[in-house]
């Protein structure tokens, strides 16, 4: 069960991402945490990724992405398939997967397209903060810790991800609009796109997601 889970930053993919992970037994493949632990242990991976500006929202390039993701899908946790948050984010990606699949004899059961409004995602982000330890997300509305700006884990102070200040926030949203976007399109033509109203609660959300993927793997068409 390979998934790609399409959706502008802040819509809420990381959160169903953990949940359809636990449910169904695969692990969650997201560049963006891959890249920044691999920076953080200094691996080979990471010093390649230093060469580029992701903290300021800019790409790494495809060939560097598909590499690792391409290594990272050969693992043995990810027999059963996984789930790939931030990855493809362009139609070269996209067809560059599909490539990597095939070679591996292995198919994209479908592509989860989580939608919100902007308002709503603006809002998201300028309550999210994450943990400097170990990267737990927490969010003063939606995901409080127990002490108001304490990690519940490790009690540490709370710190805003540096890729979430509003003017990277914007920046990141154009570049999103720009190059991802299309994918939506990409898939829909290929009958592999699944579109969720993410702006519900998370349970509802979560809920609409299970119901679809179940029907993927029975055959549905979404």
């Amino acid at each position: 069960m390979i998934l790609v889970l399409l959706g502008p930053p802040g819509v809420g993919k990381g959160t169903q991402a953990e949940r359809i992970s636990v449910h169904y037994g695969v692990p969650t493949i997201s560049t963006g945490v891959m890249f920044r632990n691999a920076v953080a242990k200094g691996t080979e991976l990471g010093r390649i990724i230093q060469r580029y500006r992701i903290d300021k929202g800019e790409y790494v390039p495809d060939d560097v992405v598909i590499n690792a993701v391409r290594e990272r899908i050969s693992q043995d946790d990810c027999e059963n398939g996984c789930l790939l948050d931030g990855f493809p984010r362009t139609i070269p990606q996209a067809d560059a997967l599909n490539v990597v699949l095939s070679e591996m004899r292995r198919q994209l059961l479908g592509a989860l397209n989580f939608d919100a409004p902007l308002s709503v995602i603006v809002r998201r982000f300028s309550g999210r903060l994450v943990c400097p330890v170990d990267g737990q997300s927490y969010h003063v509305e939606n995901q409080p810790p127990i002490q108001p700006g304490i990690c519940d884990i490790h009690q540490v102070s709370l710190v805003r991800r540096a890729d979430d200040e509003p003017e990277i926030v914007q920046r990141r949203i154009e570049v999103y609009l720009e190059k991802t976007t299309p994918l939506a399109d990409y898939y829909q033509q290929k009958g592999m796109l699944c579109t969720i109203n993410a702006n519900e609660e998370t349970e509802t959300v979560f809920s609409n997601v299970v119901e679809m993927i179940d029907g993927l793997r029975k055959g549905s068409k979404c």
